[in-house]
């Protein structure tokens, strides 16, 4: 046997220090690399995979419910990003901005795109003019520049990508709807295909988006206790439609100005996914958005006919659906086992001479290492039986995380005392909607309001803050 090319390099726990094993875990497993651009990652084939993933689903979620792929210019005019006052004044310290072209200085700058409302909105005016126009029903896969300061890995870098969803309805009920109804779809596919828990509600006032009415977020609970926001959903009204002078003619023949939501997700899911899911071994990837989602790892594979069985194997599952690869490099079995663990790949099928004289092979589960062995006669449907296993397992341990580390608190101490004895984890207190009371909660404990979850209402009692009389629960935590 040749010697291993290279040994699969230990991780630092996670238990020692979390934001060094998320460092160790997205370079180990050759999701990125560092490029000579401050806050901007590559994207190595692997990361990448995942992202393409995430993307195949998402997009036909879309459009089975209507959606359609368009794409707008990069750059945004100043003039143009400066119709929309507040939606300005939100994304002011993150814009950059292009102020030569070649050597030429520009006689108006462009800001480089940190999302496309007014670009849709230009466009939206243009080509609506009637009621039979809407609703318009538009999405754009993208990368967006916001310059962070402080960049990590997919959850916050000043290049990222994304998906931005902008749609015009002809009133507001339809389009409040169409908000709802991408915050369920984000929910169901976080919950399912990343099996991910995520928490459903609308922003505070303080934390909406700029130019919005109303925000809704889904936020996830990560390993540490953090929580992090896995997608948004807004509601703008009209206001934009007024700002860009987008008016369609009713039914009745009267001028009307449309409502517009937008909604996206981006590749901070892929961080979401390490941080709720990952373990001291690596990865663990959800089946569905895993590049790999079956490794056979032939053993003794130097002996006759172990190859070729193993390549019979990786045909039929293929065909059946799954994706596969096939290691028949020549480091030892012991070096692939870690190597595919680190990369999270969800089931490894392990294959050998004696193995096919049993007309079985090896099932190993990447979570929790169990193994089954299984009759090749009805193998493509124990490994589709593996993988929902393998993502039925990582929710339900996601879940016991999060429910763990979900505290009911009714006053700051009680706060200051849940975080000193448990840890980071979320927060659900009553809250009498003041932003000063917001604030306060944040200066006093270090959790800050995540969302107002629509499960979670009903409850009287007291402000967390103030003591006066509560209108609603707010979940509360620190956050990526």
């Amino acid at each position: 046997m040749a010697q291993d090319k290279k040994l699969v390099e230990a991780i630092t726990s996670m238990d020692e220090d979390f934001a060094q094993w998320y460092t160790d875990v997205v370079k180990k497993a050759d999701l990125i690399d560092y490029s000579s651009v401050k806050g901007c990652m590559i994207y190595r084939p692997y990361g990448y995979a995942i992202w393409e993933n995430i993307q195949k689903i998402l997009d036909t979620r879309f459009k089975e419910t209507g959606h359609e792929n368009v794409y707008m210019p990069m750059f945004i005019p100043e003039t143009l990003l400066n119709k929309e006052k507040d939606h300005v004044e939100g994304f002011a310290p993150e814009v950059a901005w292009v102020t030569l072209g070649g050597s030429e200085k520009l006689t108006e700058k462009l800001c480089v795109r940190p999302t496309s409302e007014t670009l849709f909105c230009e466009h939206y005016a243009n080509v609506i003019k009637s009621y039979r126009d809407l609703p318009k029903l538009y999405n754009q896969w993208c990368s967006v520049v916001r310059w962070e300061k402080n960049t990590r890995p997919f959850l916050r870098t000043r290049e990222f990508l994304w998906q931005e969803g902008h749609t015009m309805h002809a009133t507001a009920e339809e389009a409040q709807e169409e908000t709802i109804r991408m915050l369920n779809i984000y929910a169901d596919f976080c919950e399912h295909d990343l099996a991910m828990p995520v928490i459903k509600g609308p922003k505070t006032e303080s934390d909406k988006f700029a130019g919005a009415e109303a925000t809704y977020a889904i936020e996830a609970l990560m390993h540490d206790g953090k929580a992090l926001q896995a997608g948004t959903s807004h509601y703008f009204g009209d206001g934009f439609a007024k700002a860009f002078d987008i008016q369609y003619t009713d039914k009745n023949n009267q001028l009307q100005y449309p409502h517009q939501t937008s909604w996206g997700v981006t590749t901070r899911l892929i961080g979401a996914i390490i941080m709720t899911h990952g373990d001291n071994n690596g990865l663990v990837l959800p089946p569905a958005v895993a590049p790999i989602q079956v490794v056979i790892i032939p053993v003794a594979q130097h002996k006759e006919g172990v190859l070729e069985k193993a390549n019979e194997l990786k045909d039929r599952l293929t065909k059946a659906g799954f994706r596969v690869k096939l290691d028949d490099s020549d480091n030892s079995a012991g070096w692939k086992y870690s190597e595919y663990e680190m990369k999270g790949v969800p089931v490894r099928l392990e294959i050998g001479p004696r193995d096919i004289e049993g007309n079985q092979c090896v099932l190993v589960a990447r979570h929790d290492r169990s193994k089954d062995f299984v009759s090749l006669n009805n193998l493509e449907t124990e490994v589709a039986n593996k993988l929902e296993a393998v993502r039925a397992g990582i929710y339900a341990k996601a879940l016991e995380n999060r429910a763990s580390k979900m505290t009911e608190c009714e006053n700051t101490d009680e706060i200051i005392k849940t975080l000193n004895e448990k840890g980071d984890g979320f927060i659900s207190a009553l809250w009498c909607e003041s932003e000063e009371c917001e604030d306060k909660v944040k200066e006093l404990t270090g959790v800050g309001s995540r969302c107002i979850p629509f499960d979670m209402q009903g409850k009287e009692g007291k402000c967390v803050c103030c003591g006066k009389p509560a209108k609603t629960t707010v979940l509360w935590a620190k956050a990526y």
